[in-house]
């Protein structure tokens, strides 16, 4: 399956613990499904939409789909849509960058100009 530039959307304590542990261990619901969801840079603006709403604090984080091996798994979602799932837990070293996302006067997320 492709792969390429996936990227993590992180809460404020999520992203807090991250930094602490130096990993992503994925948030309540990524703990509950099995997997870290993850989204490719077209779902991430829906994702964002759908998830966190007006959401403060958040931080996205990128991360090379190709290096994350047979743990990163494209399976089926929104629509039939194959998602990025990874079964794991996320080095934060091995990000290629990570970022604050404003919200625009509408609520709407500002995603970082380093997305590909």
């Amino acid at each position: 399956m492709k792969s390429g530039v996936v990227y993590k959307i992180l809460g404020p304590a999520d992203w807090a613990e991250a930094q602490r542990a130096g990993v992503i261990a994925g948030s309540a619901l990524d703990r509950a499904d099995g997997y870290i969801h993850l989204s490719t840079a077209t779902q991430t603006p829906e994702t964002l939409a759908r998830h966190f709403t007006r959401a403060d604090g958040l931080v996205l984080a990128a991360y090379d789909g190709d290096a994350l091996g047979d743990a990163l798994k494209w399976e089926p979602s929104r629509g039939g849509a194959l998602f990025p799932h990874f079964y794991g837990t996320l080095n934060l070293a091995d990000a290629l960058w990570s970022a604050p996302l404003a919200i625009d006067a509408a609520g709407v997320h500002i995603l970082p100009d380093t997305m590909t």
